[in-house]
């Protein structure tokens, strides 16, 4: 399946990745953002709503990663 992984973290991009069906989006958070980030330090949104982590994903979705807070904000 193909779907469009919006990451917002740091200068941000856009992908189209292809995905095994099945995948879910903790699996997916883990895969682009790597084991040491923490989810709930992210707002992840599929298809512009907030989903669970366990919620699979469907060909054509759109995920966004977008962090809670912004390094060196005050």
């Amino acid at each position: 399946m193909k779907i469009l992984v919006i990451n917002n973290d740091g200068a941000g991009f856009a992908n189209h990745l292809d995905l095994p069906h099945g995948t879910t989006v903790e699996e997916l958070f883990r895969r682009q953002m790597g084991s040491q980030a923490k989810a709930d330090s992210y707002l992840i949104r599929v298809n512009r709503q907030p989903v669970s982590r366990d919620q699979v994903l469907v060909d054509g979705d759109r995920m966004s990663i977008t962090p809670t807070k912004i390094e060196g904000a005050r």
